[in-house]
């Protein structure tokens, strides 16, 4: 007998054409349309979410032809409480939305006043059997950097956009204003961030000058997603980023001038091509022409 909460079964596969017997962990990946990774698989077997033949099922449990496997979602166990902060819905459908984050506040973490707990507050139920809780973003963005956020509102999709993630099919595009000019006007920053292979391509898209001083706009191309990498790559260039305390000028005040610009991807359950993009905010219009 099923002795969980979960009510609501969102998958069910039947195993056939087996040759031998062979465990779950290694039968469990990509039977189901919502599992996309064996991290994934852990997590939802480690919830209690799949069950076997009507039994709760784990890692170690032999598969054989004609058994029964169901991934059921996962319930609601506690109220969450709702941070009423009005956010911009770039995009929304019943998989996934796309907000505007603003700077000032962690995407998520032990905190309330967090984007994740004002999700609720600015997005619509979704209507699919396997809808999250809550809606969750499937990438994160510093503190102090605003621009575009990627939210899955239904466990499949977090699951699926998790793997176009991994396998670098989702195009982010961010903004900066940074201190000096660099040598070229457009090429890539390799350097490794915490011993991991690091990749940023970028494009000059203007130099200045501002009270005797020069800084250049561009536009850069995350390969890949380490911890603060356009910040180090552009740090150690010489020419970091405007406000950053880190690893720039670390007395110097003012908000950090970096923003996620544009998204693009193919949406994994429409396959409709996506590409969403914001204006520069005022912030970096303010720099250039000096309005206070």
């Amino acid at each position: 007998m099923q002795n969980f909460k979960s009510k609501t079964c969102i998958e069910t596969h039947v195993v056939e054409n087996l040759k031998e017997k062979i465990r779950l962990q290694e039968y469990g990946l990509n039977i189901f349309q919502s599992i996309q990774s064996k991290s994934a698989l852990k997590k939802t077997l480690k919830k209690e979410l799949i069950t076997l033949d009507g039994h709760i099922a784990n890692t170690s449990n032999w598969i054989e032809n004609g058994q029964v496997l169901k991934l059921y979602a996962e319930e609601i166990q506690v109220k969450k409480k709702i941070f009423n902060l009005k956010l911009e819905v770039l995009y929304e459908d019943e998989f996934l939305a796309v907000i505007h984050k603003l700077a000032g506040y962690p995407t998520n973490g032990n905190y309330f006043k967090t984007i994740e707990n004002a999700l609720p507050f600015n997005l619509k139920d979704s209507l699919e059997k396997d809808k999250l809780p809550f809606p969750q973003p499937v990438h994160r963005l510093d503190n102090p950097t605003s621009g575009i956020l990627l939210i899955a509102k239904t466990q499949s999709t977090k699951s699926l956009l998790s793997v176009l993630f991994e396998d670098h099919k989702i195009q982010k595009k961010y903004s900066a204003i940074v201190e000096g000019s660099l040598d070229h006007e457009q090429g890539e920053f390799n350097k490794d961030v915490d011993g991991k292979r690091s990749l940023t391509k970028f494009q000059v898209k203007k130099v200045f000058q501002k009270e005797g001083k020069v800084y250049s706009l561009i536009d850069m191309w995350p390969e890949t997603g380490r911890t603060h990498q356009l910040r180090i790559h552009l740090s150690s260039q010489g020419s970091p980023i405007v406000g950053d305390t880190i690893y720039g000028e670390k007395n110097k005040k003012g908000s950090l001038i970096l923003h996620a610009s544009s998204l693009k991807f193919v949406h994994p359950k429409t396959q409709k091509r996506l590409f969403i993009e914001t204006e520069l905010p005022h912030k970096f219009v303010k720099f250039i022409d000096g309005l206070k």
